[in-house]
């Protein structure tokens, strides 16, 4: 994609080590998706992997998201901090990160154990009695009816305001 500069610089949020803070405390992220020219956007709860710079996710096996992730992998998505509306100032707080990026479908189970550890880990505040109940043994991963998705993050660019 063509690179823009950003019309508000003094919002830009430049420092990398910032940006990823923002993505590692979020919960939800917005990605837009096109197939055949045609617009796709959902909204997901996440797991941020900064080693790999990636985010993983978990979805079913089949519907239009997934259809669309096999015709063209390349996304944008968004993480927002919100930082509340300002009453009488017609005004609102953000920091925002926008990235650009290549969705894949896990299909290696070491991967996919790995992943849905990542995403536990960043969701639940006690990951572990999740694991213990849901993830007891490698068949339930194929049992599950659950795919797990990655996101490798290419390029990223931030912004605030108020």
């Amino acid at each position: 994609m063509k690179k823009y500069h950003m019309n508000r610089s003094d919002r830009e949020i430049e420092d990398k080590l910032e940006l990823k803070r923002i993505v590692r405390n979020g919960k939800f992220v917005v990605i837009s998706m096109c197939s055949d020219n045609s617009p796709y956007v959902v909204t997901m709860n996440y797991g941020y992997d900064d080693r790999k710079n990636a985010l993983y996710f978990h979805a079913a096996f089949k519907g239009l998201k997934m259809d669309i992730i096999k015709q063209n992998s390349n996304v944008c998505a968004t993480v927002i901090e919100d930082l509340g509306y300002k009453p009488g100032e017609c005004d609102h707080g953000y920091r925002s990160v926008v990235f650009w990026g290549k969705m894949s479908v896990i299909d290696d189970l070491e991967e996919k154990k790995y992943g849905l550890n990542i995403l536990l880990n960043h969701l639940e505040e006690q990951p572990d009695e999740v694991k213990k109940k849901l993830l007891k043994e490698d068949s339930r991963y194929e049992k599950m009816q659950m795919a797990i998705l990655r996101l490798d993050m290419e390029e990223m660019t931030g912004k605030e305001g108020a």
